[in-house]
């Protein structure tokens, strides 16, 4: 298995927004640039190609992004979201064909947007259509301490089939995985519904996950990365009123460190896997909130040597606090790679939080949740979705684009492997952006103007410049090398 932090993103080069085409001489069109509108008038439409001029022709007073190559950042190590139940339930809905056109939307590098890193779920999340289960759910009262009816079976229905076709799609296609909860009976509340895993289940449940991995691997889908668990603040035992009720396991930062060092790590170590670690799979609030514990959890972790040797990464979501969160949190651990494992956006904004997100020193992203109908669902949690990034109608089972798909597009399509972020800016709430270096010199630059009006910009790079008009509500990824 190559190493995750080696898995890094496709590029889709594109004369037609979901078609190859080669990239033009630097003579024919020095630079390239694709535009969507919120109303999707435009969605990554190829503009007429802006021509380089001197950097000192820029009129006085013009606003302008400089992009500096060779001030650089973090690497990135994937784009993507999630195929989880609901996800994955509503592409079986399709036939096989239409099934594979659809994800190939996703994750396919030529005809579509080239998501190279899915998050997958160890049992069901809280969006699923079906009752919620583990890998080991036994009667009231049972135990199986040797993990003797571990079964995945239950993913073979739809999930596996799904992460299959989508890897047979890009090749290059990674996955990371996270529990919603462990097995009822190794718990307080002896449901998946809240509650903490007893201290006595901590070696089972270590086994618990080198059993996943092992599945997963041997039915074709070997997982780079996992998380101890999605939102450890949540206890939703704690709620009176069961319409809260979905599976989900407190723990303490204290609780994780341990399980991570004494019995999760060396676990894996002995089973010869080299699957990495993400520690918190939470919020990144600075300070700490009800349900949400913050910065003060990963640093808990970290802070202990013996835990941080086992620990390949932090994974943050984003329903508390902001984006700087994370830099805070790479100014305590620079050497500690941050990935936003949940979170979707919606609307232009959503194309300011990507971003943001990344000039915060995220090394990958992922939204949450693909495909849902029209109505939202399937969806058996508390969490009312409306939109994801395609959309299938129930009457014809047409799969639909979102404005969310594009917003995706804008960065994923246009990004190799080995991506690196490189100072641009200014960047702010009137005019957002964000560069890159690819690993073949190539430039790109992600441009977002959230505001009703049309904007003027000029892009200066080592000399020299070019012009980037923006309409209102609308997004640009230029291109040059």
């Amino acid at each position: 298995m190559i190493p995750f932090r080696q898995c890094l993103l496709g590029l889709l080069v594109a004369a037609h927004p979901l078609s190859a085409a080669p990239i033009a001489s630097p003579v024919a069109a020095p630079v390239e640039m694709w535009m969507t509108t919120e109303d999707l008038r435009l969605h990554l439409t190829p503009q007429a190609a802006p021509t380089w001029q001197p950097g000192t022709s820029v009129p006085i007073g013009a606003a302008v992004i400089d992009v500096v190559p060779a001030q650089r950042f973090q690497t990135v190590t994937g784009w993507g979201a999630s195929l989880e139940h609901s996800t994955c339930s509503n592409l079986f809905r399709l036939p096989a064909g239409q099934r594979d056109r659809a994800l190939a939307r996703l994750v396919d590098p030529e005809a579509g947007i080239g998501m190279n890193l899915m998050r997958v779920c160890i049992g069901t999340s809280d969006f699923s259509g079906e009752p919620w289960y583990s890998y080991d759910d036994l009667p009231s009262g049972g135990t199986d301490p040797d993990l003797g009816r571990f079964s995945v079976v239950r993913d073979r229905a739809y999930v596996l089939p799904v992460l299959r076709a989508a890897r047979r799609l890009n090749p290059g296609l990674r996955f990371f995985a996270s529990p919603w909860s462990p097995p009822g009976w190794m718990k307080t509340s002896g449901s998946m519904v809240g509650g903490e895993l007893k201290r006595e289940w901590y070696p089972a449940y270590a086994q618990y996950f080198v059993q996943f991995l092992r599945a997963y691997a041997e039915e074709g889908i070997p997982v780079d990365a996992v998380t101890v668990q999605n939102e450890p603040g949540v206890d939703r035992a704690l709620e009176k009123d069961p319409k809260w009720h979905y599976p989900s396991c407190h723990w303490k930062a204290e609780q994780e460190r341990d399980f991570i060092r004494d019995h999760l790590g060396p676990a894996l170590k002995r089973a010869g896997l080299r699957t990495e670690i993400w520690c918190y799979d939470h919020n990144y609030n600075v300070e700490p909130k009800e349900g949400s514990a913050g910065l003060a959890y990963p640093r808990t972790i970290l802070e202990d040597r013996r835990t941080a040797g086992w620990v390949g990464g932090v994974a943050f979501h984003h329903y508390e606090g902001d984006a700087s969160g994370m830099t805070r949190f790479h100014e305590m651990f620079p050497d500690v790679p941050v990935h936003f494992s949940e979170g979707s956006v919606f609307t232009i904004w959503g194309g300011y939080d990507l971003v943001e997100r990344w000039r915060n020193w995220a090394v990958s992203y992922n939204a949450w949740v693909s495909l849902l109908d029209e109505q939202g669902r399937p969806n058996l949690g508390p969490f009312p979705a409306t939109s994801a990034i395609l959309r299938l109608r129930s009457d014809t089972l047409a799969v639909e684009e979102t404005f969310e798909f594009h917003n995706y597009g804008h960065f994923m399509k246009f990004l190799r492997r080995g991506a690196v972020r490189v100072a641009s800016g200014p960047s702010d709430r009137g005019l957002a952006d964000v560069a890159f270096v690819n690993p073949d010199g190539g430039r790109v630059v992600v441009l977002v103007n959230p505001g009703e009006g049309p904007q003027l910009v000029w892009v200066r790079c080592e000399g020299k410049a070019f012009p980037a008009s923006l309409p209102g509500r609308a997004m640009a990824t230029c291109r040059w090398r």
